[in-house]
């Protein structure tokens, strides 16, 4: 009986100590340290620099995290944002990245997160756009600028790449003329001519 009542004590203590989290639970303010203030780093100093800018709060994309977790799902979602800007092509290839240098996790991070039926992608990306578009209309060429603003539809084939995908089936390929495995996926985007961003989008199937 003595046993047992010390095993509950030291799990009760051991609940009270959390993991530790990132200090700084902006990562675009860290990742935007590590480019130097020359010439060849200007376009990527300029997109971290809004990119930090942007308010996003565990709230408000519906992000809430355990009180144990090392990364918060936030700072994950972060991440997976800056993929395309470090050449990161997937999960699979983060740790041979530049951003495992700064927030040193490993795939099964992403995946977890990925794997989240729950995630509101869509929701997260019309909170994202909401900012950005609000941060380009005050720019001086979008000001001064006549040309108009334009919505373009745009699907593409998602063909089935993993072991583990739900509710796939064939679609046909107007670019192969040929039918394959995956997803139809449509896109809604605007563009004014200088920038362009992704409104919408969805995943069919035939």
């Amino acid at each position: 009986m003595y046993m047992n009542i010390s095993i509950l004590e030291v799990a009760k203590q051991q609940r009270l100590n959390p993991m530790p989290r990132l200090q700084n639970t902006n990562i675009f303010s860290e990742i935007i340290t590590f480019f130097r203030d020359k010439d060849e780093d200007k376009a990527i100093r300029t997109i971290m620099d809004v990119a930090k800018h942007l308010k996003l709060s565990e709230k408000s994309l519906n992000l809430e995290s355990h009180w144990n977790c090392k990364y918060t799902r936030l700072q994950v979602f972060e991440l997976l944002l800056l993929f395309p800007l470090f050449m990161v092509k997937n999960a699979f290839h983060y740790t041979d990245s530049t951003l495992a240098k700064v927030v040193p996790c490993k795939k099964d991070v992403f995946y977890r997160f990925m794997e989240n039926g729950a995630l509101d992608w869509r929701m997260m990306l019309y909170r994202i756009n909401r900012q950005l578009l609000g941060k380009i209309a005050l720019r001086n060429e979008s000001v001064k600028s006549n040309d108009p603003v334009c919505l373009i539809i745009y699907d593409t084939d998602l063909p089935k790449t993993g072991a583990k995908i739900e509710k796939f089936g064939r679609i046909f390929s107007h670019v192969t003329h040929s039918s394959l495995l995956g997803f139809k996926a449509l896109f809604l985007c605007r563009t004014d001519g200088k920038t362009q961003t992704v409104l919408d989008f969805s995943l069919h199937g035939e």
